[in-house]
């Protein structure tokens, strides 16, 4: 049979292959499409924008980037109630989970007579036991409830010396809550007393180590103040406070701005106390001042309700009386007044000699008794009250008897002796119409206390003069604390101002000549746990500035390392190489440059901003500040010539120790040797912290 006979039915079933592949490319687009966009619109009315469905055969493609692992598995349930699920190939992305922030890591430390509870969240990297270990050591095994929270995040940074700050203080403190942050340590805290109060303060504050913030509110019993006790003066212009007594904090407020507005500039201790006579105190205390101020000058006194006020001398008959009838009318029917006009001196005719008492107290701790007591009887009972004031070895008696002196003499004699046992060293002089105290003391409530004691034994008529400056160095309570920063320095200043530390030339080792010298500083740095200071290296100008620099920095560093090898802890201590860009003398000379070869040790000051004590009357603060505004008395009269040696107030304000220079002066060619080689430099750089 020919070909041509089957051609057509060749061709007709070429025709519907190609026909029936067509409409089954045609079928499957078809249904790629409405599962895609049958997906894409579920996807939609499920707010997944974020998703997209193509279709490839029967299979149902899904991309796009969720924002979790929830959203990707809602996106693929979605598709599955579209498709079979079997036919749903997931192509979805997660977005990167953003890192989780550190939980604010924090511990409260509670301590009352039941024990100590442990309170809060703290990183699991920290070592739980030691931490509790070091509590226990602190409150001598007091029971300790632990409550503590940990979580798996690292230390953050200052963690270690919180925790550490608030331990210490924790110990030092048996009534008290700590709150410890990473940057900030909050302490609330009862003392026993005021003095006890102003010591805690100190200790916290040198404590603190450097970038830690601290925040210290501390509150002592209010102390019974009998008698209730205020004196204000003025005096050619100055006026002020020798004893200032308050029922509340708005009584003191009202008091004080009476006060400023008599003249009164500098900072005011005013002791807030229990005690008072009438809740209308600070009404008759402001009236009293006003009318001080309206005077011009004098003095008035308040003990309970007895008011004193003593005019001056120059003041007019008719004035006092104008001004005194106001004051009385002005004074609550509680208060009593007594004013006292003096008669003015004659101004001719000779002068009657005065009698008087004079008791000199010296630095060292003698007492002499001297002028006039009235007889034998007398004599024997103010050497024995005195002996028993200040001990038998210390006293001296040469007084003289006068059966002439006015009545009461003897108990104005041994009020002025009580009054003396209130100073370091001084006078207390007695003349019939006035008593006059002048020295220094460590106590800042000294002035008050004396003023107290002369007001009640003297009596509302008699008239009374107190001279006294408050010297920190003397305190007790600073004493106890150990020595202030700028004493830390200072005493290392003295130490190498008579001794030197010398390096062998060239190089950062220190010679065996200045061991005694590390010694005796290392016995300072111990006392002086806290206190921020830098060991500062100098080298003189000879060689190359980069190895002067780098030997400067090895040889501060070997003396830090030193230190530490006599077991001292220089947390407190940085060393830092200044190289020659600090010169104190001539590099043309054998001398200067030996002067330039030095180490120093430099007091590094915390940022005032870094620690907060919160104000009160009794903070040590506002004693320092009384104390600098307030004026040091001179003893210039006659009879006082032997009061005390020594300069009032504090010593120099220098906070650098300058080590003796390097004891051989080398040549120039040793200095060439010297500057060569930077690995002699640094020999000690990996073992400095």
């Amino acid at each position: 049979m020919r070909l041509t006979t089957y051609l057509p039915f060749i061709a007709a079933l070429l025709l519907a292959a190609v026909l029936s592949v067509g409409a089954a490319l045609l079928s499957v687009r078809v249904i790629e499409t409405k599962s895609a966009d049958a997906v894409n619109q579920e996807l939609s009315q499920l707010g997944l924008d974020w998703a997209d469905a193509g279709a490839e055969g029967l299979q149902v493609f899904l991309t796009g980037t969720a924002a979790s692992e929830a959203e990707r598995f809602k996106a693929i349930t979605a598709a599955g109630h579209v498709v079979d699920a079997a036919r749903v190939i997931d192509l979805i992305k997660v977005r990167e989970a953003a890192i989780i922030a550190a939980p604010a890591f924090s511990i409260e430390l509670l301590r009352n007579d039941a024990g100590v509870s442990l309170i809060g969240l703290i990183p699991a990297a920290a070592d739980r036991e030691a931490t509790l270990e070091n509590i226990r050591a602190a409150v001598e095994g007091a029971a300790v409830t632990d409550l503590l929270e940990t979580a798996d995040y690292p230390l953050p940074d200052g963690w270690r010396s919180a925790v550490s700050f608030g331990i210490k203080a924790l110990g030092a403190l048996p009534r008290s809550k700590i709150s410890i942050t990473p940057l900030l340590v909050s302490v609330t805290a009862v003392a026993d007393s005021a003095t006890q109060k102003r010591a805690l303060e100190e200790m916290l504050n040198r404590a603190r180590p450097r970038g830690l913030n601290i925040k210290v509110s501390i509150s002592a019993p209010r102390p019974v103040i009998t008698p209730f006790t205020l004196r204000f003066l003025i005096d050619e212009g100055d006026a002020r406070f020798d004893a200032c007594s308050a029922d509340t904090e708005a009584a003191r407020d009202t008091i004080l701005s009476a006060a400023r507005d008599a003249g009164v500039s500098r900072p005011v201790i005013c002791t807030i106390g229990l005690g008072v006579p009438t809740p209308r105190w600070s009404e008759a205390v402001s009236a009293g001042i006003k009318a001080l101020q309206t005077l011009g000058g004098g003095s008035i006194t308040y003990s309970d309700a007895d008011v004193t006020l003593i005019a001056t001398e120059t003041t007019a008959q008719a004035d006092f009386d104008r001004v005194t009838g106001e004051l009385a009318a002005a004074l609550p029917e509680v208060f009593s007044l007594h004013s006292v006009l003096p008669e003015p001196p004659a101004l001719e005719g000779p002068r009657e000699a005065i009698p008087e008492f004079v008791a000199l107290a010296s630095p060292e701790g003698q007492i002499q008794l001297r002028g006039r007591v009235a007889d034998q009887r007398a004599r024997n009972a103010t050497q024995s009250y005195a002996r028993a004031l200040f001990g038998s070895e210390a006293v001296y008696g040469a007084m003289r008897l006068d059966d002439a002196l006015p009545a009461g003499w003897a108990i104005r004699v041994l009020s002025a002796l009580e009054a003396l046992s209130y100073l370091d060293s001084g006078s207390a002089i007695v003349q019939p119409d006035l008593v006059t105290l002048r020295g220094r003391t460590g106590d800042p409530e000294a002035r008050a206390e004396i003023s107290r004691l002369l007001s009640q034994k003297l009596g509302e008529s008699e008239n009374f003069v107190i001279e006294v400056s408050y010297e920190a160095r003397l305190d007790p309570v600073l004493a106890e604390v150990g020595p202030t920063p700028q004493e830390c320095v200072t005493g290392i200043n003295a130490i190498l101002e008579g001794s030197k530390i010398t390096f062998a030339p060239g190089s950062s080792d220190i010679e065996g000549a200045a061991a005694e010298t590390l010694t005796a500083i290392a016995e300072i740095v111990k006392s002086c746990e806290g206190v921020q200071m830098e060991i500062a290296g100098h080298t003189d100008s000879q060689g190359r500035e980069e190895m002067n620099q780098q030997l400067s920095q090895g040889r501060a560093e070997a003396v830090l390392n030193a230190l530490l090898a006599r077991r001292v802890l220089t947390s407190g201590l940085s060393a830092r190489g200044y190289g020659e860009t600090n010169p104190v003398a001539d590099n043309d000379t054998p001398e200067g440059r030996e002067a330039n070869r030095r180490i120093e040790f430099t007091l590094i000051a915390p940022p005032p901003s870094d620690s907060l004590i919160e104000p009160d009357t009794t903070t040590l603060e506002s004693v320092e500040g009384a104390a600098q505004a307030a004026a040091p008395s001179e003893a210039g009269a006659a009879h006082d010539d032997s009061t005390g040696g020594g300069e009032t107030g504090e010593t120099a304000d220098t906070t650098t120790g300058t080590a003796a220079p390097d004891s051989a002066e080398p040549t120039d060619a040793d200095d060439a040797a010297d500057h060569q080689d930077p690995a002699d430099h640094t020999a000690s750089e990996d073992s400095s912290q």
